[in-house]
């Protein structure tokens, strides 16, 4: 880079006006390219944003373009305009990456703001630094500053260059692995199980392999993370036994596909509707809004009630008792017929209901309906049943009877009182 004074001297040259309309030539046709290509690309695009200009894909064109003009004019005439705008879109790049890639990958991280941030003001110092001529200078001064570990003498120049490139490997990494998830396994992944474990294997596999690739960018010898993952594998034998059999059972879960999401369990008592398998837990969410975290291991090794696995088809019972009087063919038909007129209660099989017991207080009958949606809850439709049960009942006349006990007074007491008052009053 020239110094600034010498900068500012030549952007007064005379083929200052032909340098400006190249580069807005060079924007113009990044602009014309970005709005060709991604009309209609959804507005969380990496790439184009929502305003086009504000995804990855603008800055990168026109830092292209810029650098390609650069070489071409710079032959005829000087070019100070173009070589002050390189560094200007380069920043610009860095900083639309991180803060597209970010809320993509992680929506609910809060902190991914405040990291964004940080960079935007990195990359923008550094950008000022080149433009002032200040940048050799900086990294001269950042390259004496010199830091022992152990044996390793590293620099300060070396430290920033190494995270800055483990940045980048990683922000691409995740890049990717959300692009493949949203454009590849959406499409041609239908199961959403399935789905969820090509994602985080996928993912996983992605994050290594882009780990791996920003330690050695960082200088670090990856034959000395041979001890590491030995040491690793003695505590995953005893400390973190637990959370390795929780994190493989959940992607035995996935891959088995014997829990889906949807499905309605039932887990030491806890029924509801599986709302998310993680890697470590599945979240099971109840009617009434319960939640309860299961780790999978339990999932593999109890037993777990499943009641959409092989068939959705629910049955249910609800127990009515009516007079001893009542006629039980006609009590059959209404119990059956009531069911069969509720919304939900499926026709095939119909309803049916059978007379059960003698109890003390009347007939005892319990009806029987299917459902094929208990994931919608179960006590409200088994309230509409019992509630057209007893319309239902009411309008044919049948009492449905209190129960009935028998109170049996003794009158010894009474009776040896009365024979004492008589013997009391004789002369």
């Amino acid at each position: 880079m020239i110094p600034f004074d010498e900068l500012l001297d030549s952007l007064a040259h005379r083929g200052i006006g032909w340098e400006a309309l190249t580069l807005l030539a060079c924007l113009a046709a990044a602009w014309g390219i970005c709005w060709l290509t991604g009309r209609r690309e959804p507005p969380e695009s990496v790439l184009f944003g929502r305003h086009l200009v504000d995804g990855v894909l603008f800055p990168l064109l026109a830092l292209g373009l810029t650098y390609l003009a650069r070489k071409v004019l710079g032959g005829l005439q000087p070019v100070p305009l173009l070589r002050l705008a390189l560094p200007v879109l380069i920043s610009l790049a860095g900083i639309r990456l991180l803060a597209r890639v970010f809320p993509l990958v992680f929506p609910h991280w809060t902190i991914a703001r405040r990291v964004e941030r940080l960079f935007s003001w990195l990359a923008w110092i550094a950008a000022v630094l080149w433009i002032l001529g200040l940048l050799p200078a900086v990294m001269a001064e950042m390259e004496k500053l010199r830091f022992s570990f152990g044996r390793t003498e590293v620099s300060l120049l070396g430290v920033v260059q190494g995270a800055l490139g483990s940045g980048l490997v990683l922000v691409l990494t995740l890049w990717f692995s959300a692009v493949l998830e949203r454009k590849v396994l959406r499409e041609t992944v239908a199961d959403l199980s399935l789905r969820k474990v090509a994602v985080n294997a996928v993912r996983a596999a992605l994050l290594t392999v882009g780990f791996l690739f920003a330690l050695s960018l960082a200088g670090v010898d990856l034959t000395a993370l041979s001890v590491l993952g030995g040491a690793v594998g003695v505590g995953l034998g005893f400390g973190l036994q637990k959370l390795a059999a929780n994190y493989v059972s959940g992607f035995v879960i996935l891959a088995e596909r014997s829990l889906r999401i949807g499905d309605v369990v039932k887990v030491d008592g806890f029924e509801g509707v599986v709302a998310d398998i993680k890697t470590r837990y599945t979240l099971i969410r109840a009617a009434d809004g319960r939640a309860s975290v299961v780790p999978n291991e339990k999932l593999i090794s109890e037993r777990v009630e499943s009641l959409s696995i092989a068939d959705p088809r629910v049955l249910l019972a609800t127990d009515v008792a009516v007079g001893y009087d009542s006629d039980p063919d006609q009590v059959l038909a209404l119990l059956a017929d009531a069911a069969m007129r509720t919304q939900r209660v499926l026709a095939d099989p119909p309803p049916a209901a059978r007379l059960m017991s003698f109890g003390a207080d009347g007939l005892e009958f319990r009806l029987f309906f299917w459902i094929d949606d208990p994931q919608n809850g179960q006590a409200n439709v088994r309230s509409d049943v019992n509630l057209k049960v007893l319309r239902a009942l009411r309008e044919a006349g049948i009492d449905i009877p209190y129960p009935q006990r028998v109170l049996h007074i003794r009158q010894q007491g009474a009776a040896a009182r009365s024979s004492d008052e008589t013997l009391v009053g004789r002369p």
